[in-house]
């Protein structure tokens, strides 16, 4: 019996050498420099349709204006009391095209990026009075995924994402159309920026950065740069561009149309203190903690703003992975095949561990055999801040969103938008921070981060881009709720919007959030304390 006890500590002393220590790193304290509290929703009953997706403001009518992708419209929501949001007009998109993808505003010009029926054809920019009533259409690059205006309103500029078809047989080009409007949409040019420069046998292949993922089954460079975000610099000069699945970003000359540089997001290490993660759902329990695994931060969402004369960007690092009927990259810890010599390997793909994790298995194989020598996951599960023309990060929240996740909703941690369990997420892509929107209010800027699987919004002072300060952390949601139902509240947000005290219906900030799981759009009172 002693033989035997002391064979069970001396295993669980191994297990315990070889398993992470839980971080030891707590949820910051929240600065409380701002409240925000919901005031009014728009309730369309479509749940996971995406029945309301991006937002868009005009001020002289107190419209908000939100693509609706289940009913391919776009909706027209009067706030003029914004306690009591209400859908006044819906305008029938398939007019234009074979969906409406994004929709912005400047001054009493609506543009909506409407995407093609055909996976290789190009696709438009309708531009619409505030009424919603037809001014003029522009072709612009394929599969417009998100529109918006520069800050002087005279360009538009679309991400044209260029995504293969389900069996990869078509693999369009990625690009940004700038249009310019300067001289009144009805005279509107369009340039398109590509990315063909940057091919194998392309003048500029050397600039592509060592961290750029071209992987996509005999896919170009142009063909694997996907654009999916775009934020225009306050002088309205420079775009920055998210290429989200090959992980880099594009710095774009909207003058010059041209591209400037494409500069790598890197990797993240969460072996690393400040880093650590719960890579686990099959435990239960809430475990962040270190693991031998890197992740792409991905961004989706991009904002930018100037502090003392240097552009910044703000990144929500979701993440994302090519998934299509002839390929995939996704893979699962324990099922994808992995090096034998792996530190450690028969303790992680355990369930106490980090077995079923999402990984890539499109990276990591350094000796070329066919088994990966190292473990990549998809997104940051963070945000980050990077000089927007160096390229150099100078932020990231480590793992502080799931921190306060963990602190704020113990018994939901890392619960999807359509399931409330807890450590639901963990094994892929934890909260997945989507959306991000700044927002000057008093002498400060601030980050609004939502969170597309938690469901909540984040909201970091982001004055300083070295040190942003925690704020606070909200959800309207109901964990007493089934999703699927309207007492659940708002699940996946996705396009979300600042508008100001002084452009605000009722005198205060307001934040308009589209949350495209519940199919909701809620409009949030900010108030200072």
């Amino acid at each position: 019996m002693r033989i035997r006890l002391a064979i069970f500590v001396l295993a669980l002393l191994m297990m315990m050498a070889v398993l992470p220590t839980l971080a030891q790193d707590a949820a910051p304290e929240a600065s409380g420099a701002l409240t925000l509290e919901p005031l009014g929703t728009v309730t369309t009953g479509a749940f996971d349709e995406g029945a309301q997706e991006i937002v868009a403001y005009h001020a002289p009518s107190q419209t908000v204006y939100a693509v609706n992708a289940q009913a391919v419209t776009l909706d027209l929501i009067s706030i003029a009391d914004p306690a009591a949001p209400t859908v006044t007009t819906q305008v029938d998109m398939t007019q234009y095209g074979d969906s409406a993808n994004s929709v912005a505003v400047y001054g009493d010009l609506v543009a909506v990026a409407i995407q093609a029926e055909a996976a290789d054809a190009n696709g438009s920019v309708v531009f619409l009075n505030p009424a919603g009533e037809f001014i003029s259409t522009v072709e612009v690059g394929v599969l417009p995924d998100m529109v918006t205006f520069s800050p002087d309103g005279t360009k538009v500029l679309t991400a044209n994402e260029g995504e293969p078809n389900d069996d990869y047989s078509v693999d369009a080009e990625g690009s940004v159309s700038i249009i310019d409007v300067s001289g009144g949409v009805e005279a509107a040019t369009v340039t398109t920026v590509g990315f063909t420069d940057f091919n194998t046998d392309g003048a500029r292949a050397a600039e592509l950065p060592e961290g750029a993922r071209i992987f996509g089954p005999n896919a170009t460079v142009a063909q694997d740069l996907e654009p999916e975000y775009i934020a225009v610099s306050p002088d309205s000069s420079t775009a920055y561009v998210t290429l989200q699945e090959a992980n880099v970003y594009a710095v774009i000359d909207i003058n010059a149309g041209s591209v400037t540089a494409i500069y790598s997001f890197g990797v993240k290490d969460h072996s690393l203190p400040g880093n650590a993660l719960d890579a686990g759902n099959d435990d239960g329990v809430i475990n962040i903690a270190n693991w031998p695994v890197f992740g792409l931060y991905q961004p989706d969402g991009i904002a930018a703003y100037e502090v003392d004369g240097t552009i910044y960007v703000v990144t929500a690092n979701e993440g994302d992975t090519r998934d299509y009927e002839t390929y995939s990259e996704e893979g699962e810890l324990g099922e994808s095949a992995v090096d034998e010599a792996f530190p450690d390997l028969e303790t992680l793909v355990t369930e106490g561990a980090i077995g079923g994790l999402e990984i890539l298995e499109s990276i990591g194989d350094t000796d070329g055999d066919g088994d990966l020598d190292q473990l990549y996951i998809p997104g940051g599960r963070s945000f980050s801040i990077y000089n927007a023309n160096t390229g150099e990060q100078v932020f990231d929240s480590g793992d502080q969103l799931e921190q306060i996740i963990a602190a704020a909703f113990p018994e939901n941690f890392n619960a999807s938008h359509d399931d409330n369990g807890l450590d639901d997420r963990s094994d892929n892509k934890g909260p997945e921070p989507e959306g991000v929107t700044l927002a000057v209010i008093g002498e400060s800027t601030y980050a609004f981060i939502g969170l597309e699987r938690q469901s909540g919004i984040m909201v970091y002072d982001v004055t300083d881009p070295t040190a942003p300060v925690f704020v606070t952390y909200v959800e309207n949601r109901s964990y007493d709720a089934d999703p699927g139902t309207p007492e659940a509240g708002d699940l996946g947000p996705e396009g979300l919007l600042f508008i100001s005290a002084e452009e605000s219906p009722n005198g205060q900030p307001l934040l308009v959030v589209a949350n495209e799981v519940s199919g909701t759009t809620t409009i949030w009172q900010i108030t200072v304390n």
